[in-house]
C-alpha cells in the first residue's frame, strides 16, 4: 500500500499533526506556555520529516501519487499549515502574557490573529489545493468592498478600536471624562464599543467610532486626584486677610480631601457688598468628590459662623430685590444668609 517513498513521510505527518492537535487540546486555555511548547515541538518535528524526505510544502510535486497516498499528501500538508498558524498564533498569545500587556492587547493580538489565519489558509488553497491565488485575491477584493460598504459603521467601530488600542488613551480600570460631560470608570473594551461604568452605577455603551471623535479626560492619569473648588461668596464688612485665614482652617480640618499637597484659598474679588473666595482642594478620586464637597461646604459653615463671618447674597438677590414692588431693598440687602458656597 505504501510502495511509494513519499506515502511513509506523509503517514508520519499525519500522526504527528493529529496527536499534536488531541495534546493541544488536552493542556486546556489556562495553560498557553505548555501549549506553546506542544505547538513548536509537533511542529519542529514535522518540519523536519519534511525536509530529510526533500518535500517542499509550499510546492506541489505529487501529482503522480493517487487513492490514499494522494489523501495522505493532502492531509499532510494541511496539518502542516495549520500547525504552523497555531505555533505563530501561540507565539504572539505567549509575548503578550509574559510581556504584561494590557487587557486592550486583546484587540491587536485578535487583529494578528486574523491575518495570520487569512494568510494560512489562501496558503493551502494555493499551495496545497492548487487553487488560483491571483483569481481568488482579486474575487476577494471585489466582495471585500462589498462587505465593506454594507458594514461601514461596524468597520468603522472597529478600526476606531485598533486606534484607541495603539493610541492607549486609557486603559481598563481608569476613570475617564468626555467633553458632553459623560464620565465613569472603563470596565470593558473591545472590538466595536467602550462600557463605562458611572457613578449612578450604570453601564454606558459608547461605539468605538464616537469614542474616538469626542475630546476626552483621563481623570486616573497621572492619579486619581485632581482638585476641584467651591465658591464663597463673604460680607465685605469683614478683613479679607481674616477671611482668607478662616477659610483656610476650615479646609485644613477636612479629613476627606487630600492634605499634601495642602489646599489653597483664592481671593477672586471684592466689591461694596462681598469677598469672592475660591477654595482649591484636591480629593482622592472621581467617587468622593460628593463626599468630600459636602464636608468642606459643612466646615466653612461651622467656621465661618465660630468666626463671626456672614456669608453674601448672590448678586441676583440684589437685582430682585432692586426691581421687585413688594420688597424693601434695604431689608433684603441687610438679612444674613447661608447661600450657595
Amino acid at each position: 500500500m505504501f510502495a511509494d517513498p513519499l506515502s511513509l513521510p506523509f503517514l508520519l505527518i499525519n500522526l504527528l499533526g493529529s496527536a499534536g492537535i488531541v495534546v493541544w487540546h488536552l493542556q486546556g486555555r489556562g495553560r498557553p506556555t505548555a501549549r506553546l511548547i506542544v505547538q513548536i515541538l509537533f511542529f519542529t518535528a514535522m518540519t523536519a520529516i519534511l525536509g530529510f524526505s526533500g518535500i517542499q510544502p509550499h510546492r506541489v510535486d505529487e501529482a503522480h501519487l493517487n487513492g490514499l497516498a494522494a489523501f495522505l499528501a493532502t492531509s499532510a500538508r494541511v496539518l502542516w499549515w495549520t500547525h504552523l498558524a497555531w505555533a505563530t498564533i501561540g507565539f504572539v498569545r505567549i509575548y503578550i502574557v509574559l510581556d504584561r500587556r494590557p487587557r486592550e492587547a486583546r484587540l491587536f493580538q485578535d487583529l494578528i490573529i486574523g491575518i495570520v489565519y487569512l494568510g494560512v489558509a489562501l496558503s493551502i488553497m494555493g499551495f496545497v489545493f492548487g487553487a488560483p491565488i491571483g483569481t481568488l485575491t482579486a474575487t476577494s477584493g471585489v466582495v471585500a468592498i462589498i462587505l465593506g460598504l454594507a458594514l461601514q459603521n461596524t468597520l468603522g467601530d472597529l478600526f476606531s478600536g485598533v486606534a484607541l488600542t495603539l493610541g492607549r488613551p486609557f486603559a481598563i480600570g481608569d476613570w475617564i471624562q468626555l467633553d458632553d460631560g459623560t464620565e465613569g470608570r472603563v470596565v470593558e473594551n473591545n472590538w466595536r464599543s467602550t462600557h463605562l461604568l458611572t457613578l449612578a452605577n450604570n453601564v454606558i455603551v459608547l461605539p468605538n467610532s464616537v469614542l474616538a471623535k469626542v475630546g476626552l479626560t483621563n481623570l486616573s492619569r497621572p492619579d486619581e486626584t485632581h482638585q476641584i473648588f467651591v465658591s464663597v461668596r463673604i460680607a465685605a464688612t469683614h478683613v479679607p486677610h481674616f477671611v482668607e485665614e478662616v477659610l483656610r482652617t476650615a479646609l485644613e480640618g477636612c479629613e476627606r480631601i487630600v492634605q499634601d499637597p495642602p489646599p489653597s484659598v483664592g481671593l477672586k474679588a471684592i466689591d461694596a457688598v462681598a469677598i469672592e473666595a475660591e477654595l482649591l482642594f484636591r480629593v482622592a478620586g472621581p467617587a468622593n468628590r460628593t463626599a468630600a464637597r459636602n464636608e468642606v461646604i459643612d466646615q466653612v459653615d461651622r467656621h465661618c459662623k465660630e468666626s463671626g463671618l456672614s456669608f453674601a447674597l448672590p448678586p441676583q438677590s440684589y437685582l430682585y430685590a432692586l426691581t421687585s414692588p413688594d420688597k424693601e431693598p434695604q431689608a433684603v440687602m441687610g438679612s444674613r444668609s447661608t447661600g450657595t458656597l
